[in-house]
C-alpha cells in the first residue's frame, strides 16, 4: 500500500500486475494510492481511510464484487469505478443499479481510465451541496425554476422530457441505466419498453444538442443506459 498527499484513491484488485499498472498510472497524476488485494481488506480501508474514489475489480478471491458494492454503499457514498472483464451488459447494469458510478471494461488504456476517474470525481463534487443551477458547456438547468437554456436560449421541454433530463443532471457524470430512467419517468413498477425511453432521449437531444446525431451532452452507453457529460463552460 502506498500513500501520498493527493486525492485518495483505493484500488481493490487481486491481480498484482493490474494493481501495479493502476498504482503507477495514478501516482504519475499525483493521486494518493491505497491498495487492497481482496474484498475484506478493501472494506477495512474504506472504513479506516475514507478514500475519495474506489477502483474496484469485480473478480475478487474472497467475495463477489457485486456484494462488495452493496456493502460499501451501506456506509459510504464514495464514487465507485468498476473494472470488469465481464463483457455481458447484464453485469454492468447490475453493478450500476447496486450503486457503482461507472465501469471500465478490460482491457483499457491509461487515458480512458484517467478520464473516467476525473468524471467520477467531478460528479462527486457536483452533487455535494446539490447546486440549484447546473451548468455544462452551454447547457444550463435551473432546478429550482425548472428552466433550461442552451447557449442563452430558452428550451421548452415536456414534463417527461424535463424529468429525464433533471435525473441526468442530478447524477451528471454517472451512468444511469435504462431501468433507472424508466422508473423515474414512468413509475417504479413500470412495464414500459426501453424503446419509449430512446424516443424521449432523441427528442431531448433534438432540443439541447447542437448536432443531435453527435451529442456532446447526453452520451449513450450501449446496452446499458445514458450519462450526462460534464463539460467546461463555453
Amino acid at each position: 500500500m502506498s500513500t501520498g498527499d493527493g486525492v485518495r484513491v483505493l484500488i481493490i484488485e487481486d491481480d498484482p500486475g493490474m494493481r501495479r499498472f493502476l498504482r503507477n498510472t495514478l501516482r504519475v497524476q499525483d493521486y494518493a494510492v491505497l491498495e487492497a488485494a481482496c474484498g475484506d481488506e478493501g472494506l477495512r480501508l474504506v472504513e479506516q481511510n475514507e478514500p475519495e474514489l474506489v477502483v474496484l475489480d469485480l473478480g475478487l478471491p474472497d467475495r463477489d464484487g457485486m456484494d462488495l458494492i452493496r456493502e460499501i454503499r451501506n456506509s459510504s457514498n464514495v464514487p465507485i469505478l468498476v473494472l470488469s472483464s465481464r463483457s455481458d451488459e447484464k453485469g454492468k447494469v447490475t453493478a450500476l443499479d447496486l450503486g457503482a458510478d461507472d465501469y471500465v471494461s478490460k482491457p483499457f488504456g491509461a487515458d480512458e481510465l484517467m478520464a473516467r476517474i476525473r468524471t467520477a470525481l467531478r460528479h462527486r463534487l457536483a452533487t455535494e451541496g446539490s447546486p440549484p443551477v447546473f451548468s455544462s458547456g452551454g447547457l444550463v438547468v435551473d432546478l429550482l425554476h425548472r428552466r433550461v437554456t442552451v447557449d442563452g436560449h430558452d428550451v421548452r421541454l415536456s414534463r417527461k422530457e424535463y424529468d429525464i433530463l433533471r435525473e441526468l443532471v442530478v447524477h451528471a457524470g454517472k451512468v444511469l441505466t435504462h431501468r433507472h430512467l424508466l422508473r423515474v419517468a414512468w413509475g417504479r413498477e413500470t412495464g414500459v419498453d426501453v424503446q419509449y425511453l430512446r424516443v424521449y432521449i432523441r427528442q431531448i437531444r433534438q432540443k439541447i444538442e447542437r448536432t443531435p446525431e453527435q451529442p456532446r451532452y447526453i452520451l449513450t452507453e450501449p446496452g446499458v443506459g445514458y450519462r450526462l457529460q460534464l463539460l467546461e463552460n463555453d
